[in-house]
């Protein structure tokens, strides 16, 4: 079971926690990104561009599974709770 950060924790230098609502944001701009530079590269005939370009992509999406995981699981611990962008 995933679990989200305990209530009401505060990130430190030796124990951070992640801003998910931007981290969902940031996975999502760099799937998009990184699939139109795969397309491109292999439409250049540059195929380990787009090999590289591909493989960042997936790992952008494994983030945004991971990352909306957490999310559902937050909502569940905290029902009701809105999450601005940046918690």
């Amino acid at each position: 079971m995933t679990r989200s950060q305990p209530r009401r924790a505060r990130g430190t230098v030796g124990h951070a926690y992640s801003a998910l609502n931007l981290r969902l944001a940031l996975a999502a701009f760099g799937l998009v990104t990184m699939t139109v530079f795969a397309v491109w590269a292999f439409r250049v005939h540059v195929a380990w561009l787009g090999v590289l370009c591909a493989l960042f992509a997936v790992v952008a999406v494994v983030d945004l599974v991971v990352v909306q995981r957490r999310r559902v699981a937050r909502r569940r611990e905290e029902p009701g709770a809105h999450h601005s962008l940046f918690e």
